[in-house]
C-alpha cells in the first residue's frame, strides 16, 4: 500500500518531532521530510514530492501565511496549518482557508496524555481526509513544475489596521428558519453562499465545526463581505430575516420558539459525533421547533448532521445536501444521502439561487 507522503514545516524543532513521531504511527502515512522554515520547504518540496504538508504560521524568515499564499499560485497542494489557540492564531487561520489551506488544527497541550492523545488521532484523521481531497486547484499545475521564486514583502490592506464594519442590524422576525451545517471545507462554502445572498432572506442558524475564538473570527470576516448581519451567536440572539448566527466554537447552539418569534440557545452539553457544535444538535432542534425550515448540509468528514437532516425532513422541512463535485470532502452529505435525508442535491451556486427565492 502506497503510504501518504507528509513534509512538515515548523520552526520549533520539538514540534516537528511530535508531530512526525505522531504521524509515523500510522500504517498510512510517512513523514519524508521536515523544514524550520519555508525557504527550506521549498527545496523539499521539490525533493519529495509530498501529498500533504503541515504548515505553521508564526516562523522566522516568512511567516506561514505569505508562504502559502506563494504556494498556492506556484504549486498548489493539500495544505493542514498548524494554529495556535490565539486571537491572532485564529484571525491568521481564518485567513489562511480563504488562501486554499484544506484543513487547521490546534496546537497541542503537552501537560494532559488525554489531550495530546486527541490531537494526535485528528492530526492522523485530517492528514489521510486532506490526502484523499481532489480539487481543481491541486491539479491545474503541474506538480512536477518548479516553485517560482519567493518574495519577502507581504502587501497588506486597510483591515490591518481598521477593520472593515457594516452597521447591518435587522427588526424583522423570521418565520422560515435555515439551517445550514459544514465541516472540512465549509468555512469557504459558507463564505461564498452568505457573501451571495440578498439582505431580506430568512435567517440562518449555522454550525461549523470550529474551535472558540475561530468561529468569532471567521463570522467577523464573512460579515464584512456579506449584505447580511453575520455574527458569532450569544444565548437569547433573535433570528431575522436577514441575519445569520453561527455557532460559538465549544457550545452547541439550538433553535427556541417563543411568542416573538424565533432565537438560539447556547448549551455547554457534552460533544455529540465527537463535535460542539453538533450539526446534529441544531437540527433536531430546529425540526422539533420550527414549523417551516431548511436543512442544508455541506461538506465534511465524517455523518454529523445526516441524522439531524433526516429529522428535519420527516418534520415536513425542505432537505438539501452538497453534492460530491464541489464539496471538499463528501463525507457529511454522502451519509445524509445514504439515509434518503436530503429532498435535493445542489452544488454551491443552486443553493444560493435556491435560498434567495424563499420568502
Amino acid at each position: 500500500m502506497k503510504k501518504i507522503k507528509v513534509l512538515i514545516v515548523d520552526d520549533s524543532a520539538v514540534m516537528r518531532k511530535t508531530l512526525t513521531d505522531i504521524l509515523n504511527q500510522s500504517p498510512k502515512i510517512e513523514v519524508v521530510g521536515t523544514a524550520l522554515d519555508p525557504y527550506i520547504a521549498v527545496n523539499k518540496i521539490k525533493q519529495l514530492n509530498p501529498d500533504v504538508l503541515t504548515l505553521d504560521i508564526e516562523m522566522p524568515r516568512m511567516d506561514g501565511l505569505t508562504f502559502l499564499r506563494k504556494l498556492m499560485i506556484a504549486n498548489p497542494m493539500p495544505v493542514i496549518m498548524v494554529s495556535a489557540f490565539t486571537d491572532k492564531g485564529a484571525v491568521q487561520t481564518i485567513r489562511a482557508l480563504e488562501y486554499g489551506a484544506v484543513d487547521f488544527i490546534l496546537k497541542p497541550t503537552f501537560d494532559s496524555t488525554i489531550g495530546l492523545e486527541q490531537f494526535a488521532q485528528e492530526l492522523r484523521d485530517k492528514v489521510i481526509t486532506a490526502s484523499g481531497i481532489k480539487s481543481d486547484r491541486f491539479t491545474a499545475r503541474s506538480r512536477e513544475r518548479a516553485i517560482e521564486t519567493i518574495e519577502v514583502e507581504e502587501k497588506f490592506s486597510a483591515d490591518i489596521i481598521l477593520p472593515k464594519v457594516a452597521p447591518k442590524i435587522r427588526t424583522t422576525h423570521s418565520d422560515i428558519i435555515i439551517a445550514l451545517g459544514a465541516s472540512t471545507g465549509g468555512t469557504e462554502v459558507i463564505a461564498h453562499i452568505l457573501s451571495h445572498l440578498h439582505e431580506n432572506v430568512p435567517a440562518i442558524a449555522i454550525v461549523q465545526h470550529m474551535p472558540e475564538k475561530f468561529t468569532e473570527a471567521f463570522a467577523n470576516r464573512v460579515n464584512n463581505n456579506s449584505k447580511l448581519y453575520v455574527k458569532e451567536a450569544a444565548d437569547g440572539d433573535r433570528l431575522y430575516r436577514g441575519t445569520a448566527l453561527v455557532a460559538p466554537g465549544n457550545r452547541h447552539m439550538l433553535v427556541r420558539a417563543d411568542s416573538e418569534g424565533y432565537c438560539v440557545e447556547i448549551n455547554d452539553g457534552p460533544p455529540v459525533n465527537r463535535h460542539k457544535p453538533s450539526v446534529d444538535v441544531l437540527f433536531r432542534s430546529v425540526a422539533q421547533t420550527v414549523s417551516k425550515s431548511v436543512g442544508i448540509l455541506c461538506t465534511g468528514m465524517g455523518a454529523d448532521g445526516a441524522e439531524g437532516l433526516e429529522e428535519i425532513m420527516e418534520a415536513g422541512g425542505m432537505t438539501i445536501a452538497q453534492d460530491e463535485a464541489s464539496s471538499v470532502v463528501f463525507g457529511m452529505p454522502r451519509e445524509a444521502i445514504k439515509r434518503g435525508a436530503a429532498k435535493k442535491i445542489m452544488n454551491i451556486e443552486q443553493m444560493i439561487y435556491y435560498i434567495n427565492t424563499i420568502y
